[in-house]
């Protein structure tokens, strides 16, 4: 064996499909914000809200979190199948509508996993915006309804204020989840249709696993490891700036 010193990582930078997988990674944590960031705390408030069978509709919206990635993945790529016999096909049957391949459509494949991984992953954040919105004296909405204030704005001036702490360290904390997803396309896609939703961790697993390239897949993993450090080290800059 001989040592090679940075070949391993100039290979793997200089690699065209790194760029597209790269870009592929950032486009998921775009759109993850685009679908995935509002549900949550449109969830929440909804859970602050009722009154009747509180404890009910928590635990009855907090299953999906609790289920596996792997079978929730499963579960949506049946929904998505490209037959008419996929769900979402038989019920655009019902109104006429022909089926669609969904994802094997280059240009909706990684919005539909997104779609999947949202309904997956937002119960657990809103039981986060839930324990923020509880910590919100009563008093404040109290004296904005004397002075007329109406929903919209006790939402502005009251809600989001209030809870603009949490929303931020979130959305960092869902950068760094969503930049990692793997599982999701592996088992819906396989990375597909032409690495259209293959990412930088599923790269890494193909290197290793796939093709037995471990020496670049190690590589691959050191130069991700170096972006998700970048940014954790903002999240916990944001973290202790939001303390102090």
């Amino acid at each position: 064996m001989e040592f090679v010193g940075f070949l391993n990582y100039i290979n793997v930078v200089t690699d065209t499909l790194f760029l597209h997988t790269l870009w592929n990674s950032l486009t998921y944590v775009l759109l993850s914000f685009v679908v995935g960031f509002i549900p949550p705390i449109i969830l929440a408030i909804l859970l602050n809200e009722v009154i009747h069978w509180n404890k009910l509709f928590r635990i009855s919206s907090y299953i999906p979190y609790v289920s596996p990635f792997l079978a929730v993945s499963i579960i949506w790529a049946n929904i998505y199948h490209p037959s008419s016999g996929g769900l979402l096909n038989m019920f655009l049957g019902k109104f006429g509508i022909g089926p669609h391949v969904w994802l094997l459509d280059s240009r909706l494949t990684i919005l539909l996993i997104i779609i999947s991984m949202t309904w997956n992953g937002c119960p657990g954040t809103a039981i986060i915006y839930l324990a923020a919105l509880k910590s919100i004296s009563q008093e404040w909405y109290e004296s904005a309804t004397i002075d007329g204030a109406g929903v919209w704005r006790k939402f502005m001036h009251i809600t989001l204020p209030s809870i603009s702490p949490v929303l931020l360290l979130m959305a960092v904390k869902q950068v760094i989840a969503v930049f990692q997803v793997m599982e999701q396309p592996l088992v819906m896609t396989g990375g597909g249709p032409n690495n259209a939703s293959t990412t930088l961790n599923l790269t890494i697993y193909d290197m290793a696993f796939k093709y037995m390239q471990v020496d670049r897949s190690l590589a691959l993993g050191v130069v991700s490891f170096l972006i998700l450090v970048i940014i954790t080290v903002g999240y916990f800059y944001l973290q202790n700036r939001i303390e102090e």
